[in-house]
């Protein structure tokens, strides 16, 4: 069984580029082929126009974060970062200077003499990620590091990882599962499944054009219907879902739909316009439904309408202060607006 199949991806320099997808799906595997811990079976990886499939993993000049951060618990934490530079046989004057400003960097200034177990979560996460920059690699691979913090850590540890690779400049290659993470910290994304990439783009690009139900799924929450072009106009196209609703939907570039093609149209919950039926502005792409369930989150407020037999749509109402809340059992209509309706175009 193949673990990795067909992938062909150019990442530029100072990108932020994410490996994104579910548990074996070979995003790991790949960021240990461009490690060179595990070689490939065929193909060639460069390096700046240099193959360097038969290059040895210390002399790649890449640095690397571990899920499990793989400190040293008998050094210091001056001293886990100093390790590489110690290797090196650098200078003493030079070696202290270059720790000193990596755990500057990562912000543990203070914390020098502290042994691993005696930092947070997070303090250890920068722990490996300054020992890792300390020895100033040309390309930065980091493999789920955030995945052993919480959530709240998680998020911080976001922004402070965007912040330390703008301040580089250092290319970097980032392997989740986890698409808010891959969303947040990616200038580009590739999404994996069964070892094969399905689509590659911006996060924006991922998350609002998605080429396939799979992306689509993975990447946020959708609400899909099948769905038969009836009628082609300049600018967008009539269709008929499964269950008879008929949508007025966007034409997307690149994708050719005439009348009869079969598509697979995606609608994000935060797309869904809901409102009381007396209240709707409009009666294009509209549709009527009972609330079953409702959650109130603070920023937001997610329902689930059934609008026929079964068939529920999530909405996500945005923002709900000063808002009436909807009630599960009572009668609403849904809206929503051509540009948010994502046309998935189907085989056969």
């Amino acid at each position: 069984m193949e673990a990795v199949k067909d992938v062909n991806l150019k990442i530029g320099g100072g990108d932020f580029f994410t490996f994104l997808g579910p548990s074996g799906c070979g995003k790991t595997t790949l960021l240990r082929m461009i490690a060179g811990f595990t070689r490939p079976d065929q193909g060639t990886i460069f390096f700046d126009e240099v193959e360097i499939n038969d290059v040895p993993p210390w002399k790649r000049d890449v640095g690397m974060v571990f899920q499990n951060y793989a400190l040293w618990p008998h050094l210091s934490v001056f001293e886990n970062v100093a390790f590489g530079l110690k290797e090196r046989n650098l200078h003493k004057s030079i070696l202290q200077e270059k720790t000193h400003q990596a755990l500057s960097m990562v912000n543990l200034e203070g914390l020098e003499k502290r042994r691993p177990s005696e930092l947070s979560g997070g303090q250890q996460q920068r722990v490996a990620l300054a020992r890792t920059l300390v020895i100033e690699p040309r390309l930065l691979l980091l493999d789920e590091p955030l995945s052993n913090l919480d959530a709240k850590l998680r998020i911080q540890m976001r922004h402070e990882l965007v912040r330390i690779q703008r301040d580089l400049g250092i290319t970097s290659i980032y392997v989740t599962h986890d698409q808010e993470e891959a969303l947040t910290l990616s200038t580009r994304i590739a999404v994996m499944s069964k070892g094969i990439v399905v689509q590659v783009g911006t996060p924006k690009e991922i998350y609002e054009s998605p080429k396939s139900q799979e992306v689509a799924d993975f990447v946020g929450t959708s609400n899909f219907f099948r769905a038969q072009v009836v009628e082609e106009m300049e600018d967008r196209i009539r269709v008929r879902t499964e269950e008879g609703f008929l949508l007025m939907v966007d034409k997307q570039e690149g994708v050719s739909l005439g009348i009869g093609s079969s598509l697979l149209l995606n609608i994000r919950p935060e797309s869904c316009q809901i409102f009381y039926p007396h209240e709707v502005p409009t009666d294009e792409n509209r549709m009527e439904g009972i609330v079953k369930t409702s959650a109130y989150l603070g920023s937001l407020v997610q329902y689930e309408v059934e609008v026929i037999n079964g068939k529920r749509v999530k909405v996500n109402l945005v923002n709900p202060r000063k808002k009436a809340l909807m009630k599960e059992g009572e009668r609403v209509s849904l809206t929503f607006s051509p540009e948010d309706i994502v046309p998935i175009p189907l085989k056969g």
